[in-house]
């Protein structure tokens, strides 16, 4: 018999969650983030039980309140809330459209690093440009442009998972704007998105790597998978 869910609670999460704080775990935790966030110190494969304790109990918020409560939870301080909030937009992805790529914008220019930024760009971002092609490629080429790092990872990095559907001009075009640069994050990203397509395409790949000037890190990462 299916009982009835109760009306979508952030609180429900945050209830959860300092149910299961733990000090102990939260500072190794912290220090492999490099000291950039706080944490509960709830590991992933509890944190992800719990979060499915919460879709179960409580029915998802109504579309148009999405990122109301998604910033309700990635507004809070540890580092665990900002992974729930990137959980609830991955719940409710079908109901992303272009109109939201600017609120997108907000939460990879917020509270910044690999982890948040690499579960929303090939996800939410990358699902929202699928469906509007003309229109989302326009925006990202204008991230790609941007001043925020960040911002640009998550321009090369929409593409990640398109496999067939990858527009490779543009892949190859943003990665040409960035190939000299030598911020980390942007060079491992350039490697990571060529290593994916190129189990979709990988003599277009290894001509572009061996026909374009990349940074060592980029390269390597590119061509790992090659003989």
């Amino acid at each position: 018999m299916n009982t009835l869910k109760k009306i979508w609670d952030h609180r429900g999460i945050i209830e959860k969650f300092e149910a299961n704080r733990n000090v102990e775990q939260a500072e190794p935790m912290k220090a492999y983030m490099k000291d950039h966030f706080s944490f509960l110190g709830i590991r992933s494969p509890l944190r992800k039980e719990l979060l499915k304790e919460q879709f179960r109990e409580y029915a998802l918020p109504e579309p148009e309140q999405l990122f109301s409560e998604v910033w309700k939870l990635y507004k809070l301080p540890e580092r665990e809330y900002q992974y729930a909030a990137i959980a609830l937009l991955e719940k409710m992805k079908k109901h992303l459209t272009s109109d939201d790529l600017p609120d997108l914008l907000q939460l990879i220019e917020s509270k910044s690093w690999w982890d948040s930024v690499d579960s929303i760009a090939p996800k939410a971002i990358g699902h929202v440009v699928k469906l509007d092609r003309t229109h989302g490629e326009k925006v990202m080429r204008e991230w790609s442009l941007s001043d925020n790092m960040w911002t640009n990872r998550s321009a090369i990095l929409h593409q990640l998972k398109f496999k067939q559907e990858t527009n490779t001009d543009l892949l190859f075009e943003m990665i040409n704007q960035h190939s000299s640069s030598n911020e980390f994050f942007i060079q491992k990203a350039i490697g990571w998105v060529l290593r994916e397509y190129a189990k979709t395409n990988p003599d277009i790949v290894k001509l572009f790597v061996e026909e374009n000037p990349l940074k060592p890190l980029s390269k390597r990462e590119a061509l790992k998978h090659f003989k």
